[in-house]
């Protein structure tokens, strides 16, 4: 009977200073991730030929080891996929209406299959900087209604882990007929 009393607290204080250390590893993830401010179109109605989708996020001040070096946006809700076109995107510090220093990057093709894009900054986001990525659809979608994107992004470094910053909603409507 004590070996048991004696096995149970052991367990019992194991336990405790595991789930004593989980929420402090929680926290400092999640300091350390960007955050995904806002998502929109230029134009919202579909088949528009001219749209561009513009994603802000910040890279947290506290984060000071962990610059940001790629974005996944992947589409995960919508009727139709929507490719993006990559020589005509952009990204640059700042958001859409105060643009600051325009940012080189590279949008690794964006695979229509499986929905996403990739953006890779020629050089690492610094950390304190709010920037913006402009892609630029081949069109907007034939079939109106919402379409979701999954933002993700992979700081530099070794760390081998994709944090999902945000869930951005872009809504597009059909063009009004008069008949």
């Amino acid at each position: 009977m004590k070996r048991i009393l004696s096995l149970c607290k052991t367990l019992l204080v194991g336990t405790g200073i595991c789930l004593l250390y989980v929420p402090a590893t929680n926290s400092l993830v999640s300091a350390q991730a960007p955050r995904l401010l806002s998502a929109e179109t230029t134009y919202n109605q579909t088949s528009v030929r001219e749209a561009t989708y513009y994603f802000t996020l910040t890279v947290p001040a506290e984060s000071a080891s962990v610059p940001l070096q790629q974005v996944t946006v992947t589409q995960i809700r919508g009727l139709e996929a929507i490719g993006f076109d990559e020589r005509n995107s952009t990204a640059f510090e700042g958001t859409r209406d105060r643009r600051g220093q325009k940012l080189g990057i590279t949008l690794a093709k964006s695979d229509r299959q499986q929905r996403t894009a990739t953006i890779t900054f020629d050089q690492p986001v610094a950390p304190g900087k709010t920037i913006t990525i402009g892609l630029k659809p081949l069109r907007n979608p034939n079939y109106e209604g919402v379409y979701l994107f999954q933002v993700q992004t992979l700081p530099t470094g070794k760390q081998t882990d994709n944090y999902v910053i945000g869930t951005a909603r872009l809504q597009f409507y059909g063009i009004a007929t008069n008949e």
